[in-house]
């Protein structure tokens, strides 16, 4: 496999730090993802590769967050929400950890005028 490398141009976002709680009429409440992360989902797959099949062998994924603020954050929860989308949009088979060796080289940065997620994928 040849490095994938691609860059979605975006302010990062997490999946845990963009929850709503959910009171169905007559059923407990439930943790859904806020408008928020979903317009966020919904707008990185413009910016996703189409792949023929998604990768379904070990790979390192390294991503440089570059944020708009300096707000604190967490970098494994950036990582969980592009993970999940790389599945998502088919270019990743699963997350786990057969597939996912390693997150090497990941950072999360400050760019305040051009916010986005650079993303580099390599066979391990």
């Amino acid at each position: 496999m040849e490095t994938i490398e691609f860059t979605i141009p975006l302010n990062p976002r997490s999946k845990k730090n963009s929850q709503e709680i959910v009171r169905p009429k007559g059923r407990p409440p439930i943790i859904v993802q806020s408008k928020v992360y979903k317009e966020y989902e919904k707008a990185c797959r413009e910016y996703v590769p189409e792949m023929p099949i998604p990768i379904d062998f070990p790979v390192n994924v390294q991503y440089l967050f570059y944020r708009k603020d300096e707000r604190r954050c967490d970098a494994t929860n950036l990582q969980a929400a592009l993970d999940d989308i790389l599945v998502k949009y088919g270019v990743l088979a699963d997350d786990n950890w057969k597939i996912i060796k390693s997150h090497d080289g990941t950072r999360v940065l400050l760019d305040r005028e051009n916010p986005r997620v650079e993303v580099t994928i390599r066979e391990v």
